[in-house]
């Protein structure tokens, strides 16, 4: 009889495997990572790695699309809300996809390693744009729904808004990684604020600025 499977202790392992791998590519880069290093680094053998995931690049790619469902999950709430809380609901999104960036220092390298490999590897570029397209998205939807709601500033263009959007909250991964003095958890609302005021009718007060 084939031994049955623990799905609990399975999906552990599994998520042990890519926290260990997260760490180790944001420390040293992708390209200098070995299977025997990933192995090292998670505490098993080379045939538990091969049993959860076939090579280093399937880690990776688990890696960097591990948040893609909790997001999605969250998208469809926010998106369900009262109207009345349409900006809040964009807002709380923002913050869901810049909020990693002030988790742990690893993070925003291991988003800078992703870019860098992006430009070498078809298949992470794809993956990488995928997500980002999803993600774009996601803040179009919400921000039309709190364009509808008269909340924003009925001027604004949504394609401009949703690029701006995501080129703040790329820039704080960016920064991030590339400047040990830059405290992302510090710069978060700065961010938030200055979404806001891109949001805001000119002359008009947000309630909650």
């Amino acid at each position: 009889m084939p031994r049955r499977v623990d799905p609990v202790k399975h999906a552990a392992k599994r998520q042990h495997i890519l926290d260990s791998a997260a760490v180790l590519i944001a420390e040293q880069g992708y390209d200098r990572t070995t299977t025997s290093q990933l192995c090292s680094q998670a505490g098993i053998s080379l045939g538990t790695l091969y049993h959860y995931f076939p090579g280093k690049k399937q880690i990776f790619l688990a890696v960097l699309t591990q948040d893609q469902q909790d997001t999605a999950t969250l998208l469809d709430g926010l998106l369900d809300a009262e109207q009345s809380d349409a900006v809040e609901a964009l807002m709380t999104f923002v913050q869901h996809l810049a909020e990693p960036a002030t988790a742990h220092p690893f993070v925003p390298k291991l988003v800078l390693e992703a870019m860098l490999q992006a430009h070498r590897d078809p298949e992470i570029r794809s993956t990488l744009e995928g997500a980002e397209t999803s993600e774009r998205d996601g803040i179009r939807r919400l921000l039309a729904r709190a364009t509808a709601a008269g909340q924003v500033d009925q001027e604004l263009n949504s394609d401009d808004a949703v690029a701006w959007i995501s080129a703040l909250i790329n820039a704080l991964y960016l920064e991030a990684a590339m400047n040990p003095t830059f405290d992302a958890a510090t710069q978060l609302p700065l961010l938030m604020r200055t979404v806001r005021g891109l949001l805001r009718s000119p002359g008009k007060q947000h309630p909650r600025a």
